[in-house]
């Protein structure tokens, strides 16, 4: 999302520096201080490189207008130390209760954005919601149904892999996993012992080119989420392509993904099993997912994206004067 964002900036001819590792690409300036990302290189400490992240940029704050701040909440730490520039803080959720200390701390220093209106705070102010943006081009539509699931997103265990193992199972189709690792404990004990290579797959992190044809070719994305979803922009990539979605009704999901996707209680395997027929049964679902996919990212879609951060960072910079 930050380097869409930064990308998005410097095609309407801002100034941006994007801190992130050495091998990105940007149409920004690109400022490290790791080559790889941490997923990439074990060896990596993510607590002594996310803290060199942040400390690079505050040694260069004096240099920008607005610090657009995508990395939860340790930078407003710094801000509240420093005589920094005015800060745009993203909110891409709490991932648990006592760091909104920090946000609460730190309000006096930032402004705030959601990602959706049902993922806010209501001791926080916001000066806007601004959604994740992706490129429709990017995503292709298929006419015809796979032979398997997918899921796609990390191993925490409030996205549900498990369960979509599990509904997997049960259906007795196969199911295709790419994500990356957060919670390796998790991955270890719930997922890791299910992986066979062929009803259970394990496919690792993809890039765009391979996640569209990842998503086109499947039957449905499972999208089990046991916590309320921030935002679950794979739920458009896939509508993008008419891959028909069943997910969990929790929190923004249905502002995002309006009516479009099958909603099935996480608690309920008789849900899934209905909803995995529906999905199977209906042979006019994918064009209908595709045309609501379509609609719903175009609100999504980068070049809105980008010009709902343009404005929200001139109200942020003009009310710091």
């Amino acid at each position: 999302m930050a380097s869409d964002i930064a990308d998005g900036m410097a095609a309407r001819g801002l100034d941006v520096t994007l801190f992130a590792t050495g091998n990105s690409q940007s149409r920004a300036h690109v400022s490290s201080v790791v080559p790889v990302g941490l997923n990439e290189d074990p060896g990596l400490d993510g607590d002594v490189y996310g803290a060199l992240h942040t400390a690079a940029l505050f040694e260069r704050a004096a240099e920008f207008d607005l610090i657009h701040n995508n990395f939860d909440w340790k930078p407003l730490t710094y801000a509240l130390a420093t005589q920094a520039p005015p800060m745009l803080t993203t909110i891409h959720g709490f991932s648990r209760p006592p760091i909104l200390a920090a946000y609460y701390a730190a309000a006096k220093r930032s402004f705030y954005c959601s990602i959706s209106d049902s993922d806010r705070d209501p001791g926080l102010g916001y000066v806007a919601t601004t959604y994740n943006g992706v490129d429709p081009a990017a995503f292709t539509f298929s006419a015809t149904p796979g032979d398997y699931l997918v899921f796609l997103g990390r191993f925490h265990e409030e996205k549900g892999a498990h369960l979509a193992i599990e509904i997997a199972k049960r259906a007795g189709v196969r199911l295709k996993m790419a994500a990356i690792h957060q919670d390796m404990d998790y991955f270890r004990s719930r997922i890791a012992p299910h992986i066979d290579g062929d009803r259970v797959q394990f496919l690792g992190a993809v890039g765009r080119a391979a996640r569209d044809e990842l998503l086109r070719g499947a039957l449905a994305l499972v999208h089990m989420t046991t916590r309320p979803e921030r935002f679950g922009l794979v739920l458009v990539e896939a509508m993008a392509c008419g891959t028909p979605v069943v997910a969990s009704a929790a929190s923004c999901l249905p502002e995002i993904g309006g009516g479009a996707p099958v909603y099935a209680d996480p608690r309920d395997a008789g849900a899934w099993a209905q909803a995995l027929r529906s999905v199977v049964e209906d042979g006019e679902l994918r064009a209908r997912m595709r045309q609501a996919g379509l609609g719903r990212a175009s609100r999504f879609d980068w070049d809105s994206s980008a010009e709902r951060h343009v404005a929200v960072f001139r109200d942020a910079a003009a009310a710091a004067r």
